[in-house]
């Protein structure tokens, strides 16, 4: 598009003696750019003004006016858009702080878990320390007879490895066959074991009975002695077993209270450590020579330095007197040595005396622990014939019950007792209910038979007591009959 050139007024000349021409007012450079960019915008038929409207104040005005609207159009737009942004923002600000509560709250979640875990990682380790420290009890209860009990049975696998005291006899024909097998051997000395065994089979069958008798005779001593034994020996076994329960329940009851008194005292103590006993008896290990030369020392490092203990304590006199000892010559040593030589040697004589106390104690209280068993198995064989007597009490107790249920045995002949009075009224007065009232339970039943019995007048009474008594006489009169009945069979058996 072409520049226009905007119309313009002619300028008149200079004229001599007369007021200054005034120069045209320059349109502004905001009025300029806007009637530009107006005139570029518009086609060139817009662009030639109507010959009314070529004043360029209008023009100007006008296109003021369409880029101030404009303006407010494109305002308005970037106004909405920063409203839906702020919504937006809004919106993620509202699901940021839900999202920061919820973490919160597994945070706290997560702190409470950890503080219960800890005080129940504590309250475990408190429990452990007093399982731990439990496990130290000891009872004071001997338990003698399991003792025992568990030295006869290693007492019986020995046997039976080694060969029972008692063995079982020798049938009659293993007798003979030891007897004669020198001599079969002697006949036949080229038959191996089967052979021979054969040839013995073969031959007791056809020995006599007189001679069988001895064999025979000894078998059945044999067997016997051999039977006693084994009675005597399951007799002391029950006996025991008995006397084993009796004492478990007695020293249950000790052993309880010796626990509750145990862990009462660990409760009590807490987690203090507890040192191990040690014989008072026992001769103590003696000194070697660099402690003997240390302990004499000590004395004088303390004489001459009073602080050295404050200082450095013991650790500082054992490190002066060992860097003493090392430097010393064996001369110096020799003394020390010596002594600790006779110390040593004293101390094994000690020892010898302490095991052989030892030992001469082991072996009385081994004797004490037999004595002790001794009366265990005495005790044992009185609870035993005891728990026998009460059996036998028991078994002829039931025994005699029986017999008199058996003597008491009901005659079928025997006339049976009539019914009374209220029990004949029942029995018809039972009929008519089942029929009025059918389905009705038993105990409803008699309920309205009681009922019903109270009910009755002393008349109607009467009439069924009446009844009761008719019965009753023939019941005497039958009895009477059984009776004579029963005394003329006895008569007769006699």
């Amino acid at each position: 598009m072409a520049d226009v050139a905007l119309p313009s007024s002619p300028i008149p000349a200079k004229k001599k003696n007369s007021r200054k021409v005034l120069k045209q007012k320059k349109a502004s450079t905001s009025e300029a750019n806007v009637l530009a960019q107006a005139l570029t915008e518009s086609s060139p038929a817009e662009i030639l003004p109507p010959p009314s409207e070529t004043d360029p104040m209008k023009a100007a005005r006008g296109g003021k006016q369409q880029a101030a609207a404009k303006q407010q159009e494109s305002f308005d737009k970037e106004l909405e858009q920063m409203q839906e942004m702020l919504q937006k923002l809004k919106l993620e600000k509202e699901k940021t702080e839900e999202m920061l509560k919820e973490k919160d709250d597994m945070l706290k979640a997560r702190e409470e878990e950890l503080e219960n875990k800890g005080k129940e990682q504590e309250k475990l380790q408190a429990e452990l320390k007093k399982l731990q420290k439990l496990k130290e009890f000891k009872p004071n209860l001997n338990f003698q007879i399991l003792k025992d009990n568990e030295q006869d049975d290693k007492d019986k696998k020995k046997k039976k490895k080694g060969g029972a005291e008692k063995k079982r006899p020798s049938q009659p024909y293993i007798l003979w066959y030891k007897d004669q097998w020198a001599e079969m051997k002697k006949e036949n000395p080229n038959a191996d074991f089967k052979e021979v065994s054969v040839i013995l089979g073969a031959k007791w069958k056809t020995v006599s009975a007189e001679e069988k008798k001895p064999y025979e005779e000894k078998y059945q001593a044999e067997k016997e002695a051999y039977l006693q034994v084994m009675a005597k020996e399951k007799r002391e076994t029950e006996a025991m077993k008995l006397l084993e329960d009796d004492q478990k329940q007695k020293t249950a009851m000790e052993l309880l209270e010796q626990y509750l008194q145990f862990k009462h005292e660990v409760e009590d103590q807490g987690n203090k450590k507890t040192k191990k006993e040690k014989d008072p008896l026992k001769p103590k290990q003696p000194m070697s020579a660099f402690f003997i030369y240390s302990n004499e020392r000590r004395s004088a490092l303390v004489a001459e330095n009073k602080t050295i203990l404050e200082v450095g304590g013991d650790w500082q006199v054992a490190k002066i007197t060992g860097e003493e000892w090392k430097n010393m010559t064996e001369k110096k040593k020799a003394p020390y040595e010596e002594i600790a030589k006779k110390n040593k040697e004293n101390y094994l004589i000690e020892m010898e005396a302490y095991k052989l106390k030892k030992e001469e104690e082991a072996s009385h209280i081994k004797k004490e622990e037999e004595e002790l068993l001794k009366l265990h198995k005495q005790e044992a064989m009185q609870l035993l014939k005891k728990k026998e007597k009460t059996e036998n009490i028991i078994k002829k107790t039931k025994e005699i019950k029986q017999k008199k249920k058996k003597d008491q045995t009901v005659d079928p002949n025997k006339p049976k007792k009539p019914a009374s009075s209220f029990l004949l009224f029942s029995k018809e007065t039972r009929k008519s209910l089942m029929e009025e009232r059918p389905g009705t339970n038993n105990s409803t039943i008699t309920a309205l038979i009681s009922v019903k019995w109270k009910e009755l007048s002393e008349e109607e009474r009467q009439v069924w007591n009446s009844k009761a008594a008719e019965a009753m006489d023939a019941y005497k009169k039958e009895m009477e009959e059984y009776n004579k009945s029963c005394a003329a069979a006895a008569g007769t058996s006699a």
